[in-house]
């Protein structure tokens, strides 16, 4: 009995996932939690988060203590007379340090850590953002794909009902066969468009998986969206300064140039002298072996019991001019993180650029694929229309579909080009 509630659930595990349909939100979502790059990203956060934490710890004192025991067996001379010095001796003592002075190093190295920090956290958002763009854009060709598996669906059937009714009519005598090997040889193209579509439909689905990590691509399955037939040129001028400015990368490399910075400023305090305090307190239990006269071992740990306190400077003087080198070394990688700025400032502009210029393009094309469609479908009409009246051959007919075909494709393909790129700008303008 156990075995059949665990199928199931099972099974309605399955069939519940499989009839999930994924809006895009939901894509997004689960590709934040779940995608490689991004649990790589995450992974780095935590680690700067430990090195940040190490950091702050250094402002707290060392403590250390030891408990030695030891036996020792020999002779020493006195007054003339070799004499045993056989002995066990005990010792303890606990120790603390706490630096006093060292020209905010400490506060230094938090500090840059903390740039660490930030700039990892921007490299998450920044992989996320990526992510979401693949997502949107695998979303969108799914869909794309999906109106196409429409197209040729429907031209599939008309070219089945073109085929059934040439072979009625040349069986019986009233067209030549040449009409009936024609009209099969348009029913195998619209098929092989159709199952072509049909692939490239899974094929997407499939890359969309991998994006989402999902090990099935064959459970996954979208939403619509309601997309409009009549596109609208709404296109304006944007401020690309703003727009690139808000863009995580370019964040993540400003964190970089502070922490190349301080690191180049924590180089800098070995010129300066460091300042300890050492706190102390210290204790020994000897006992002689060879003698009778033996003191107690708390009376003798109470007699010696000893503290101290002690402030110790360390001052540089000639270190082989290694330091001088290590800021210089420093400095060049500020001037690394710098360009890599410029770098990411010049990449990213470009790239916002590109999606204003793709959509002002995706439109002029969109205009010009609509009016094509409307065209390639009065003539497919007045080809149909004559070749019932007998006034046209197949061929024609043919011709004409493949134009309309191809004019469906080129305007869906447009559409959606235009879509993705207007959705990219709205994208990358939301992270204001």
């Amino acid at each position: 009995m156990k075995k059949i509630l665990t199928v199931f659930i099972l099974f309605v595990s399955i069939f519940g996932l499989c009839q999930k349909k994924w809006s895009l939100e939901d894509c997004i979502e689960y590709a934040k939690k779940n995608n490689l790059q991004i649990a790589q990203n995450t992974i780095s956060k935590k680690i700067q988060d430990k090195n940040l934490e190490i950091a702050k710890r250094e402002y707290l004192p060392v403590i250390s203590g030891n408990f030695n025991n030891s036996i020792n067996f020999g002779q020493a001379q006195y007054l003339g007379t070799n004499v045993r010095n056989d002995n066990f001796k005990n010792t303890i003592n606990v120790g603390a340090s706490v630096l006093l002075y060292n020209n905010r190093r400490l506060e230094k190295s938090v500090r840059k850590a903390e740039f660490e920090v930030e700039a990892s956290q921007y490299d998450i958002i920044s992989t996320q953002n990526n992510i979401s763009v693949l997502i949107i854009q695998q979303y969108l060709t799914i869909l794309l794909n999906k109106e196409k598996i429409k197209i040729f669906q429907s031209s599939f059937e008309n070219a089945q009902k073109i085929y059934d009714r040439s072979k009625i009519t040349t069986n019986a005598g009233t067209t030549s066969k040449t009409i009936e090997y024609e009209s099969a040889a348009a029913l195998s193209r619209e098929k092989q468009n159709l199952k072509t579509a049909e692939i490239e439909t899974e094929k997407s689905l499939f890359l969309l998986s991998q994006l989402l990590q999902m090990s099935n691509y064959k459970e996954l399955d979208i939403e619509a969206i309601n997309l409009s037939d009549n596109l609208e040129n709404n296109i304006i001028e944007k401020d690309i300064w703003n727009i690139t400015s808000a863009q995580p990368e370019l964040k993540a490399a400003k964190s970089r140039i502070n922490s190349a910075k301080l690191s180049t400023s924590i180089l800098k305090t070995n010129y300066y002298p460091s300042i300890t305090i050492q706190l102390g307190m210290n204790s020994f239990y000897n006992n002689l072996l060879n003698t009778k006269d033996k003191s107690s071992f708390l009376k003798q740990y109470s007699n010696n019991f000893v503290q101290e306190i002690g402030v110790s400077a360390n001052i540089p003087i000639f270190n082989k001019g290694i330091t001088k080198l290590q800021i210089e070394q420093s400095e060049i990688n500020e001037n690394l993180a710098k360009n890599n700025l410029d770098q990411q400032r010049q990449n990213v502009e470009q790239k916002i650029q590109k999606i204003l210029f793709d959509m002002k393009s995706n439109f002029e094309i969109y205009s010009t694929a609509k009016e094509n469609e409307k065209s390639a479908y009065l003539a497919l009409d007045f080809a149909e229309k004559s070749f019932k009246a007998g006034l046209t051959s197949i061929y024609d007919v043919n011709v004409a579909r493949n134009n309309y075909i191809n004019a469906q494709s080129s305007l869906l393909q447009s559409k959606y080009s235009f879509i993705f790129s207007k959705k990219l700008l709205e994208f990358y303008e939301n992270e204001r």
